[in-house]
């Protein structure tokens, strides 16, 4: 079932990094700006995700949003403001920028 909002979208894609799911990853970015392969780093656990922010207009949504990540015993916080589209029917990630 295609997510209903850019949001839930980016939820699914964090839980896709949790459990290592790099199809769903690439099934779900927008073939423009979709790399060839995900390698999804075993060495990465991610410990949470917190949304800051989400607001869609019309078919073009944002999610701004930190992720909590613990690798070989260092812990660190990704902050990233992504850009979805909706395409066919089915938000897709398009690009985000990391702070």
């Amino acid at each position: 079932m295609p997510a209903p909002s850019a949001e839930r979208l980016m939820r699914s894609r964090y839980t896709a990094f949790v459990v290592g799911d790099a199809a769903h990853l690439l099934r779900s970015w927008h073939p423009r700006t979709r790399p060839d392969e995900i390698v999804v780093d075993d060495g990465t656990t991610w410990r949470g995700l917190v949304i800051d922010g989400a607001e869609e207009d019309g078919d073009a949504g944002v999610v701004s949003f930190r992720a909590a990540w613990r690798q070989h015993g260092i812990d660190g916080e990704l902050h990233e403001r992504s850009r979805f589209v909706r395409r066919g029917g089915r938000w897709v990630y398009v690009d985000g920028d990391v702070d």
